[in-house]
């Protein structure tokens, strides 16, 4: 055997184990990959049991449909509550859970007396939630996070949000005769780190508390809960489609990056980004956008796009003081629309502690 022969072969048997190192180390890391989604397909499973066995803990039955105002006036709107960045466990010296429910329910208070106001003019039956995430704080979104709630990622999402949200949602059903809620993920339900590519969509903590809520609703037809379905690349988004111009784009708006800090930039450019694809049918259309996300209360245009970018419940929070340099009062937007005209009215909802 000739020396160049001698070394394609030791070159060979160096590649050949190199390949089986390579094969080893990649079956060892699918064996952790698939222990990891084993233990978090237990988690969320264990989630929904603990809602089915108790379901019945947490309302206690069916709500009247409200006799409201006879239908004297000419057209009808529909009011669109956004509800979104509760942070609910999160604590800071001006906030924790026991303020965020006060908040909550003031909030679907003020929702009834706004619409009371709006129905001297029209009728309104239908109220529309767009709920665009981070209803929950959360548990694993960084590090020390532990030492900042009042409540485990567990009892957020089924004990203390399906309590709050029922009381929600059963002022509204006893307000209107219709409710329709739109569900969306924030990026404080993530259970595999800040990156949502870590982990699949259902085993978002927002996305289990959704589906609770629906589950919470499932008998009563007056209430109807519309959640991005998780096996496809568009589960992070939805389109509330309420009538011919008045289709809502809705997400949570954690993956816009801004300009020195500020994300308007961001907003544009993707905003244009989506309505050039939906002009050449590769995503639904839409007329207006909603996001949350920024805990800071904007809205603003992007050429004939009008976009509203949601406030927190939380008192004066860190996160709108560190990166926008805002300072929002705990507040939620309130429209009202026109099924085929678009929105005719909007209305800033302050929270803050009477």
């Amino acid at each position: 055997m000739s020396n160049s022969d001698k070394i394609a072969k030791l070159l060979a048997e160096a590649e050949s184990e190199r390949i089986l190192e390579l094969e080893k180390a990649n079956l060892s890391l699918l064996r952790q990959l698939d222990k990891a989604k084993n233990k978090t397909e237990r988690m969320v499973e264990a989630v929904y049991e603990a809602v089915k066995t108790g379901l019945s803990t947490y309302r206690a039955g069916k709500i009247p449909t409200p006799n409201l105002p006879p239908i004297k006036k000419k057209g009808k709107e529909i009011a669109c509550a956004i509800l979104s960045d509760v942070q609910l466990a999160k604590v800071t010296p001006t906030y924790n859970t026991k303020i965020a429910e006060e908040r909550v329910i003031r909030y679907a208070n003020k929702i009834v007396s706004l619409t009371n106001i709006q129905r001297e003019a029209t009728n309104i039956t239908k109220v529309c939630v767009f709920a665009v995430g981070d209803i929950i704080e959360g548990e694993l979104i960084f590090p020390g996070q532990e030492h900042t709630i009042d409540s485990s990622l567990y009892s957020q999402v089924t004990v203390d949000a399906p309590r709050i949200l029922t009381q929600f949602f059963d002022i509204l059903l006893a307000n209107f005769k219709e409710v329709e809620v739109h569900w969306v993920i924030g990026n404080h339900g993530h259970l595999g780190g800040r990156n949502r590519k870590n982990y699949h969509p259902d085993s978002n903590a927002d996305r289990m508390l959704g589906k609770i809520m629906d589950m919470i609703y499932a008998r009563e037809k007056r209430i109807k809960f519309t959640i991005p379905d998780s096996t496809g690349d568009n589960h992070w988004f939805d389109i509330a489609d309420l009538g011919k111009k008045c289709r809502f784009f809705l997400w949570h708006g954690d993956n816009i990056r801004g300009f020195s800090g500020f994300p308007w930039y961001g907003f544009g450019k993707k905003l244009m980004g989506w309505k050039t694809l939906a002009s050449n049918g590769l995503m639904p259309d839409f007329d207006y956008a909603i996001a949350g996300h920024f805990h800071t209360p904007t809205t603003m245009y992007v050429n004939d796009i009008r976009l509203w970018v949601n406030g927190s419940t939380e008192s004066y929070n860190t996160y709108a003081l560190e990166q926008l340099a805002s300072m929002g009062r705990p507040c939620q937007w309130l429209l009202f629309a026109k099924p085929n005209h678009g929105v005719t009215a909007e209305y800033l909802v302050n929270l803050q502690d009477e």
